[in-house]
């Protein structure tokens, strides 16, 4: 295996991971709640939901381990942070896939005009 190929094989690995963290909706309030790019404690982010403060906990971890979120410590409080990055990775990509659709609707259509 190419060190290329091996690394383009690892980008869609953390891709899929990313996709799959937001994959939930509870997840994806989570992350809404934290794109004003404020650090919220668990307890914080548990307000206005019927979830406990265990299963916020639990999808932070998923959310962290995709890079998605991160831990910050203030005093002796866990607070969670939007991580942009992996977002924004996510969202060149998504725009990469859609051009090449586009290219591709572009290529069928040209040769269902030509017949």
């Amino acid at each position: 295996m190419s060190n290329k190929h091996g690394s383009a094989r690892a980008a869609l690995k953390t891709r899929a991971t990313i996709f799959a963290a937001l994959g939930d909706e509870t997840r994806l309030s989570i992350v809404a709640s934290l794109v004003d790019g404020k650090a919220r404690s668990i307890s914080h982010l548990t307000v206005g939901t019927n979830l406990t403060r265990q299963a916020v906990t639990k999808h932070l971890r998923v959310l962290e381990g995709a890079g998605v979120v991160r831990c910050v410590r203030v005093g002796r409080e866990s607070q969670f942070e939007l991580e942009p990055k992996p977002i924004d990775d996510v969202q060149k990509y998504l725009k990469q896939v859609s051009k090449q659709w586009d290219h591709a609707l572009a290529r069928l259509k040209a040769l269902v005009e030509e017949q």
